[in-house]
Parts: C-alpha cells; structure tokens; sequence
C-alpha cells in the first residue's frame, strides 16, 4: 500500500458533546484573560524604561505598533 492509499482521516464523523465545547470555551477565554494580564504589565514595565530612558512617548508608541509608523 502506497502513502496515497492511506486513509488519515476517519470516515465516521464523532458528534462533538457540547458540555466540551463549553469547558474548552471557558479554558481558552480564562487564558486569554492571564495572556492579556501579562502582556499589558510587561508593555507597561518596558515603557516605563523606556521613558525612564529620555525615549519620548510617540517613539514609544510606534516602536510597540501602538500607532502607525
């Protein structure tokens, strides 16, 4: 049997329990909230170096694609 005869996929389709679907929904949106906590407090801490720096504000802005270049 060739690679090209192989069947990846499966052939019955699994119904997918909703209860599932709920809890990954949970999951994905409770790290996207620790995801989003974190990266506000590390672009917070490396601005504030950077202005702690003499860099000003709008360089600032752009170098972190807060505002176009």
């Amino acid at each position: 049997m060739s690679v090209i005869d192989c069947d990846y996929l499966p052939i019955t389709k699994v119904e997918f329990p909703p209860e599932l679907a709920l809890l990954i929904v949970r999951k994905a949106q409770a790290m996207a909230v620790a995801f989003e906590e974190k990266a506000l407090d590390k672009m917070t801490l490396d601005a504030r170096r950077a202005l702690q720096g003499g860099v000003k504000p709008r360089q600032i802005a752009r170098q972190m694609g807060l505002v176009p270049a």
